[in-house]
């Protein structure tokens, strides 16, 4: 393995300074901070100014009883270097505290807005200890029967314990965790002792690196572990899955993946793997494809233990997410954004190395299809909308910050940094990165910080291009034009257009082919003006173009339908440009109508074979039978598209590209032949070779067979539930089967038990039933719920984890297009005029689909109403 400089080469002995504590040093203001709920801007730049030194020693009792409380205890000790003001911890406990001495001394502290506020006269310049007895709060600690987990991202862990909590006040952590005899932990730090005394077990944990507190995090329960050596490196992982068979053949991939990113990393940066060891559990249920806590990843279960017969798709998936939690470790964990405004920064960089990363592993796949695939499509789906926002946010309190993650961070971000490293060049790029890891290595930076390396390198101002593609939301459009130049001649070009009629201009360089009978000629080009001339891509005898052919571009291109015609001259970057072309042009009404359309993904999905491309394909023809064609156009179009996905599931020799098929197939079912063909391969009357049906599926099917067969929906659901071997999935099935239910009232109920927050704690549950509610076949009736789901949308964001409000949001709306429906959503705003702007655009975001399908309806002639 090539060895590369460790962080004690480049740096000594580390001791954390921030950025913004240095700032505030120079000039310490004199004015206390307000105390409000939340952590303000103001309070962690006063507080990032004021401490230093700052470690963490707590320990947490934890019982098997659901109800019990978590005793904990915290010693916080820190130097004080401004003790003119009294200080703030942030809690939101304030009445579990049972004791809080400072320096060994009762204080005569108070509870306010979230915060136990030290009094001034009580501290000391220099160093001070305060310890805390409390009863931990369980909201952020997702407690399960058997098992727990935390997770604080962004801001609550001051749910759990008191704290500072902010990520520019980094911080090590000494855990220790009694738990039941039986149970296993697993922390950021490696285990010093395990001691077991009777029916309770206690784990102490070493002291950890330095982190920021979003990033500590710990786990314990039932779990089975592994460990594996991996180029000298120990890795153990943590899961629940009790089917030894998916395990097993899932097992080395996941550690070679994992061992293969830290290698790449170690290469590309030139600094060692920062942290002290590489550890990982796999939760059920778990909220995020993965959670990067440095040295303690948690992934989601199902992500990482494929289903036999993984498509190419969900291999990249499973690859793509290890590769970004590792990549974390350098870019989130080792340097870390002063404030969450630049949360940003530290997703971009996980996804956009993700990407690099995946590429040795996967050597038969064509990776700037899968950048493609992957990225564009998902960011489009936030810019394309009323409530576009910047990649960059502005944030005036942290717990507004789950609000920032979305797309645009995840998906266009990506698409940005590959523009910006093309602009600057590769090496030049790489040698920035590597110098922006050294300088802020276990310390905090900004997006300003890395501007200001990399514009050394490059002869082009980085700060008007980062203020277009960064500070501003929204896409170009682009679109082609004849132009008559001086000499009367005429000349085509690309205007480069900002839909918000600013003259935003977004530089950018990507390719255009144009064929002219056998030959294909590909042209490299950069868009950074207003127009840009085409020249002989438009010459005479040229058949067509392709606008964004190599997927590096970004905005609304110029699209023709005709291209699909010739599909299989095309490559596989251009046929999945042109996919995504041709959509975003239906979707805004200058290219092919949905039927149109529907009947061309129609012509092409049967000649793919290239598994990325089949699924964008399928996706897209999917998601315009549901919710665009006019409901008379479905049911005409039901049986022949029902016959196409099954005979060409039947003619499948590879077991994945069948499930693909197949599970299209059991997606658009309707016609009862064909609902029929579904129930029998559920129940194992029948049996397709090569069509492998796991646990996880049949649970699928059920709920799919439930809603389409709503007179036997409370059988399919007792025999699956009987059939249903995972304790974990068992619990799934038992709270969404309510959801399922051919009785409304009962459905009814269900969804009005939901404003219960408790009742939410496991929210990929609460999502998969709010699915079920919402099913395109059951809108007429669901349609109720929505005044009462954007109702509840602020207590969402403030009690839900970082993607809850907005999936919330995407269940509840994505499948409505009725006028009434637009109506209760614009009716909602509209009496709202001062309601959180960041929420008002995850709603603009999420109501997009409804909104386009209500105007395609009614643009059809079709009269928009319930179905």
């Amino acid at each position: 393995m090539h060895r590369t400089a460790s962080i004690e080469t480049w740096l000594g002995p580390v001791r954390y300074v921030s950025a913004t504590m240095l700032i505030g040093l120079m000039s310490c203001s004199s004015v206390e901070p307000e105390v409000v709920p939340g952590v303000s801007l103001e309070l962690a730049r006063q507080r990032a100014a004021s401490i230093a030194e700052l470690s963490y020693t707590l320990d947490f009792d934890i019982t098997e009883q659901l109800d019990a409380d978590i005793d904990g205890h915290v010693l916080i000790a820190f130097d004080l270097l401004d003790d003119s003001k009294p200080l703030q911890l942030d809690f939101t406990g304030g009445g579990r505290i049972r004791d809080v001495a400072n320096n060994g001394e009762p204080t005569a502290y108070r509870v306010e807005n979230e915060h136990i506020v030290i009094p001034a006269a009580e501290l000391s310049p220099g160093r001070n200890e305060i310890s805390i007895d409390f009863a931990a709060g369980s909201s952020s600690l997702n407690r399960n029967p058997d098992y727990l987990y935390s997770l604080f991202v962004p801001d609550r862990a001051r749910t759990a314990f008191p704290l500072f909590d902010q990520p520019d006040l980094k911080a090590t952590f000494e855990l220790t965790l009694t738990v039941p005899a039986e149970w296993r932990a697993l922390s950021n730090a490696s285990v010093e002792s395990v001691v077991r005394n009777g029916t309770r077990t206690e784990y102490r944990f070493r002291r950890s690196d330095l982190i920021s507190p979003y990033l500590f995090a710990f786990v314990a329960g039932e779990f089975e572990s592994v460990t594996r050596e991996r180029n000298g490196r120990s890795m153990t992982m943590l899961h629940r899955e009790t089917d030894a068979q998916m395990v097993a053949r899932n097992l080395e991939a996941i550690f070679h993946l994992h061992a293969a990113a830290i290698d790449w990393l170690e290469d590309y940066t030139g600094i060692d793997y920062p942290f002290e060891k590489l550890d990982f559990a796999l939760i059920p249920a778990f909220q995020y494809g993965g959670m990067e806590h440095a040295g303690a990843i948690l992934y989601r279960a199902r992500n990482l233990l494929l289903d036999e017969a993984p498509s190419d798709t969900q291999l990249l998936g499973r690859a793509s997410v290890i590769a970004h939690e590792t990549a974390h470790m350098w870019f989130g964990n080792l340097v870390t954004m002063e404030w969450f405004d630049d949360v940003w920064l530290k997703e971009v960089f996980a996804n956009f190395m993700a990407a690099k990363i995946v590429n040795p592993s996967f050597p038969d796949i064509n990776h700037e299809l899968d950048f493609l695939v992957r990225h564009l499509p998902a960011a489009y789906s936030v810019d394309r909308t009323a409530g576009a926002n910047p990649i960059r946010q502005p944030l005036p309190n942290l717990n507004e910050a789950g609000q920032l993650y979305g797309p645009i961070i995840y998906d266009k971000a990506p698409i940005m940094m590959r523009q910006l490293e093309t602009l600057i060049g590769d090496e030049p790029f790489r040698d920035g990165i590597r110098e922006y890891l050294r300088r802020y290595a276990f310390a905090n930076a900004s997006w300003r910080d890395l501007i200001d390396i990399l514009d050394a390198k490059t002869n082009d101002d980085l700060g008007a291009w980062s203020e277009v593609w960064v500070n501003t939301p929204g896409r170009p459009t682009l679109v082609r034009q004849r132009e008559t130049t001086a000499n009367g001649s005429g000349e085509n070009y690309l205007i480069q257009l900002d839909p918000s009629g600013a003259g935003r201009i977004w530089p950018q360089r990507f390719e255009i082919t144009a064929a002219a009978g056998a030959t294909t000629r590909k042209a490299s080009i950069s868009s950074s003006t207003t127009a840009t001339p085409l020249g002989e891509l438009t010459s005479s005898g040229v058949e067509r173009l392709i606008f964004n052919s190599d997927g590096r571009g970004y905005g609304l291109f110029p699209a023709d339908a005709n291209n699909l015609l010739v599909w299989d001259e095309l490559g596989e970057v251009e046929k999945g440009a042109e996919l995504v072309n041709l959509y975003e042009n239906m979707l805004a009404g200058r290219g092919p109508g949905a039927s149109d359309y529907f009947d061309a993904l129609l012509g092409v999905a049967p000649l793919e074979t290239n598994q990325l491309l089949l699924g964008l394909a399928l996706g897209q023809l999917t998601r315009v039978y549901w919710n665009l064609l006019p409901s008379g156009e479905r049911q005409d179009a039901a049986q022949r598209l029902e016959r196409m996905l099954w005979q060409l599931m039947l003619e499948q020799t590879d077991e994945s590209r069948r499930k693909i098929w197949f599970d299209a197939f059991a997606g658009i079912a309707t016609s009862p032949a064909e609902i029929r063909s579904v129930q029998d391969l559920w129940s194992g009357s029948t049996t397709i070779e090569g069509l492998p049906l796991s646990e996880n599926d049949l649970i699928e099917l059920a709920q799919l067979l439930a809603i389409r067969l709503p007179a036997q929906a409370n059988d399919i659901v007792a025999a699956q539930l009987a059939r249903t071997g995972n304790p974990d999935n068992r619990r799934k099935l038992e709270f969404i089967a309510p959801s399922l239910s051919a009785d409304e009232s009962v459905r009814d109920n269900f969804f009005d038990s939901l404003a219960a927050e408790p009742q939410r704690e496991v929210e990929s549950w609460v999502l998969e039933a709010l699915e079920n509610l919402h099913h395109p076949l059951r809108t007429a009736q669901s349609e109720k719920y929505l005044l009462p789901s954007l109702e509840l949308l602020e207590e969402i964001q403030a009690t839900g984890d970082i993607f809850f409000p907005s999936r919330w949001l995407d269940a509840t709306l994505a499948n409505h297009r009725s006028s009434s429906a637009v109506a209760t959503v614009n009716d909602f705003l509209a009496e709202r005029p001062r309601y959180n702007a960041q929420l008002r655009a995850k709603i603009l975001q999420a109501a997009d689909p409804m909104f386009t399908a209500n105007a395609m309806t009614e643009a059809a002639g079709e009269a928009a109403r319930p179905r």
